[in-house]
């Protein structure tokens, strides 16, 4: 079996998801050819060396419909004769498109890849493709279907996880954001992005907010507590499937939850046969994957499942992993993470995450892939495990071994 190499990643700045944005004037295909245009310029590509680019999206519908992946080969300095491949699992789907180049690099593929992810929240509204799990009453009755915010809620609740420690996490990832934008731990991974004019628009996450404490928190107003308590009642039908709960405790608001942006992130990825005549040099392999489904009411649970199996497959053991990225959709996620694993605080998104730098659905995984890359290389370290939540009860986790 051919190892699958990291051999650069890259993203943009992620711009805050309103017209008021900095990247809102731009596409999803002008950001994501850029972020390709990037790869191909820092590392010598020729054009038609790329066997396929994937790329994930979430909300695929208007600009973002069709098949993206092949307009954005088309927009970049790629060879025409190079295809493209979207897909969507819903957040993870940044990740799950580099997971699916590094399977068919394990089968055998001797090539390359360029696979990531893309959303421009700005511009495509989160939910704006209709999906069937909450238009379609069937599907919505059978699976007891309730908003992400509700199950975040849930779990909250289920775990013991208290207003106070939600917005602690919180805190904290302000604070790592901010500490690690001051120390230039993005400088590798972090390419600017410009308008059509070539002006640059866009050099530093603009949803970061380093001031943000635990009295700034305090006065933010539930996000859930209306959908649930009062009309449509989302809270009683999550009650249903979780009957020894009295009842749901809101504790999740903007302040504590993932942060609405634009972004996109690629990543290189190939066998050594693909970066040896290039002189490429690998900054990674990736060791395992896992996708599961799991429970789709409570939702996000799925990384706890998914870790375990790529820890399984990987023939490795919790304490073996040296860093994590998981995704801060909500604070109670990488808090259940936590204590399900007993894993250090320590070692879980030390520069921040979702909360502080925002969460563009279609990019996150490939985001949190490359900066587990760029983390590993500054901090000398050897594994890094990226998981991610998904809706409608599903999970994505990915272990890679820095080289």
């Amino acid at each position: 079996m051919s190892d699958a190499l990291i051999f650069d990643a890259v993203r943009t700045p992620r711009g805050r998801g309103s017209q008021r944005g900095s990247l809102a004037s731009l596409t999803s295909v002008d950001i994501s050819a850029q972020m390709i245009d990037a790869l191909i310029h820092r590392n010598h590509l020729p054009g038609h060396d790329i066997e396929d680019v994937i790329w994930g999206n979430a909300t695929q519908i208007g600009e973002q419909g069709g098949c993206l992946a092949r307009a954005v080969v088309l927009m970049s300095e790629l060879d025409d004769a190079v295809p493209g491949l979207t897909i969507n699992r819903f957040c993870a789907s940044g990740l799950e498109a580099v997971n699916l180049a590094a399977g068919q690099i394990h089968a055998g593929e001797k090539t390359g890849y360029i696979a990531g992810g893309v959303e421009m929240m700005s511009r495509v509204t989160m939910g704006s493709d209709g999906a069937a799990m909450a238009v379609d009453p069937r599907i919505a009755m059978k699976m007891a279907f309730v908003p992400q915010g509700i199950s975040a809620d849930l779990i909250a609740t289920e775990y013991g996880f208290s207003r106070e420690d939600c917005d602690r996490y919180a805190c904290q990832s302000q604070q790592r954001a901010a500490r690690a934008w001051t120390e230039d731990r993005f400088k590798h991974s972090i390419v600017a992005v410009h308008d059509i004019n070539h002006r640059e628009v866009l050099a530093q996450d603009e949803h970061l907010r380093p001031e943000t404490d635990m009295a700034v928190l305090a006065e933010l107003k539930p996000s859930f507590a209306d959908m649930g308590e009062g009309m449509p009642g989302f809270d009683k039908v999550a009650l249903l499937k979780y009957p020894h709960l009295e009842a749901i405790e809101h504790v999740h608001h903007p302040g504590n939850s993932s942060g609405i942006v634009d972004g996109a992130a690629a990543i290189l990825i190939g066998n050594e046969e693909f970066g040896a005549p290039l002189e490429l040099r690998p900054k990674a392999r990736v060791l395992s994957m896992a996708k599961v489904g799991s429970e789709p009411t409570i939702m996000l649970t799925g990384p706890i499942a998914a870790t375990r199996l790529a820890l399984k497959r990987a023939n490795l053991e919790i304490s073996d992993i040296d860093l994590f990225e998981v995704n801060e959709a909500f604070a109670a996620i990488p808090l259940l993470f936590m204590h399900e694993f007993g894993v250090d605080d320590e070692k879980v998104n030390v520069n921040g995450g979702a909360i502080s730098l925002g969460h563009p659905l279609g990019a996150t995984g490939a985001i949190l892939l490359s900066s587990a890359v760029e983390e590993l290389e500054r901090a000398d370290l050897s594994t890094a495990l990226v998981t991610l939540c998904v809706g409608g009860g599903m999970g994505v986790a990915t272990v890679i071994e820095r080289v």
